[in-house]
């Protein structure tokens, strides 16, 4: 009962803030971001000192490598985080502008408006940035946000979200519209994900243990996205060149990621030059390749090579671990990423045109690529500023999750005295 009326409150003040939030100009809520940027980097050394009181005690609870990577807030980490500011500042405000305007019959103007969602609730595990992140989108989109963090990065959360506490009282906004849940008890999640006269969307930024359970319990609809098996397709007409440092790239540039690919396609007419080349690159990595029988006659030799059964084609492994299939051509490649893809994120490298665009139209992601790293789908990289999700659904919002992505839009009619008849 003390948790259910501790977020009861933790809500109507997150509706009460998302009232002010809604009609904040955007020089204000500018000025808060600028403040909430300034305010991280001062104290960039006592946010590295929380950090490293969380890893070591996730390090004691033996958490996964993955896990510790994501958890981990390095200087560079800091820097990307003032920068996600700087950028969403320096974007245009979405907020009541007005588009689709045209003329009735009767002479009534009829158009949309875009208008925040209203209180956004964000709940993650260990992803300290995303205090930040999630925090600046809503801010500059005229959100109110509750920020239900995950224990084992708890400490620098509390700091993170006192800074973002600084920066909006600074810029004269209400503190209540970045609402940090104080508490680490579960039961602060059930509560958050079924109060839908406080909270409008729910977005989870975690594994898939943490996503099925809210599917399966929430009455406050979500932005999400359940798991990341991502592909890349290299054709028979790639550069070589290209395809190495792209397939490469995608898988080792880090394993705990969403973007990062699971599964490697090959075209049959090309396999023979990719593969001996690409293993010496993974082996250096110490990757495990689960292959089918005609890449394994290829790969014969690698270290660490199994056979890959049906269920590796539908696993998102988070780790050093790499399905490899070769394929006829890209008709094949497609009609297998649509049966085993998340429908997250997909490559293809090639110089067929052709191909690319049949390869863009067809297979059915939130993120689909030619010649490029999957490792690229994200908010930050997409020019976005920050991210508060990567979303595979279809309605509302797909891909990464912006400004724009926090909003709706609203009809909006101007007449002059016109009554139906």
């Amino acid at each position: 009962m003390k948790i259910q009326q501790y977020m009861i409150e933790v809500g109507q003040r997150a509706r009460a803030a998302s009232r002010a939030m809604a009609r904040a100009d955007t020089a204000v809520k500018n000025r808060a971001l600028g403040l909430i940027a300034a305010a991280i980097h001062r104290d960039a050394a006592l946010l590295r000192s929380a950090n490293q009181l969380d890893l070591s005690a996730a390090r004691a609870s033996g958490l996964t490598s993955a896990m510790l990577d994501r958890l981990t807030l390095s200087g560079k980490a800091i820097d990307t985080m003032i920068t996600g500011l700087e950028q969403i500042a320096a974007l245009a405000d979405p907020i009541g502008g007005i588009s689709n305007m045209k003329f009735r019959p009767t002479g009534i103007q009829v158009g949309q408006m875009r208008v925040p969602l209203g209180v956004i609730g964000i709940i993650y595990e260990a992803r300290p940035n995303v205090t930040v992140d999630a925090a600046g989108l809503c801010i500059k989109s005229g959100n109110a946000t509750i920020l239900r963090g995950g224990s084992e990065a708890q400490h620098c959360n509390r700091a993170l979200a006192k800074l973002v506490k600084e920066g909006l009282a600074g810029a004269g906004l209400p503190e209540d519209a970045v609402k940090l849940v104080e508490t680490t008890d579960r039961a602060a999640v059930g509560a958050l994900i079924t109060m839908p006269q406080y909270v409008d969307v729910i977005v989870p930024r975690g594994g898939k243990g943490l996503t099925e359970r809210l599917m399966k319990e929430a009455t406050v609809p979500m932005i999400k996205h359940l798991d990341g098996i991502c592909h890349v397709y290299i054709d028979d007409q790639a550069d070589l060149d290209k395809a190495l440092s792209i397939a490469f790239n995608a898988k080792c540039h880090r394993y705990g990621t969403c973007n990062t690919i699971e599964t490697l396609l090959v075209a049959r007419a090309i396999a023979p030059q990719v593969l001996p080349a690409l293993a010496q690159l993974y082996r250096s990595k110490e990757v495990e390749l689960r292959a089918d029988d005609e890449a394994r006659a290829l790969l014969r030799g690698y270290h660490q090579l199994s056979a890959a059964t049906e269920e590796d084609w539908r696993t998102e492994y988070l780790a050093a671990i790499l399905a490899v299939k070769i394929v006829a051509d890209v008709e094949e490649a497609i009609a297998h990423i649509n049966t085993y893809s998340s429908q997250h994120t997909d490559s293809i490298v090639t110089e067929n045109y052709s191909r690319s665009m049949r390869f863009l139209r067809e297979v059915d992601s939130a993120s689909v690529m030619v010649n490029a790293s999957t490792r690229f789908a994200d908010g930050f990289e997409f020019g976005l500023g920050a991210e508060i999700g990567i979303s595979n659904d279809k309605l509302h919002a797909r891909g990464p999750v912006g400004l724009e992505g926090l909003t709706s839009l609203k009809y909006v009619v101007f007449g002059q005295g016109q009554v139906r008849e």
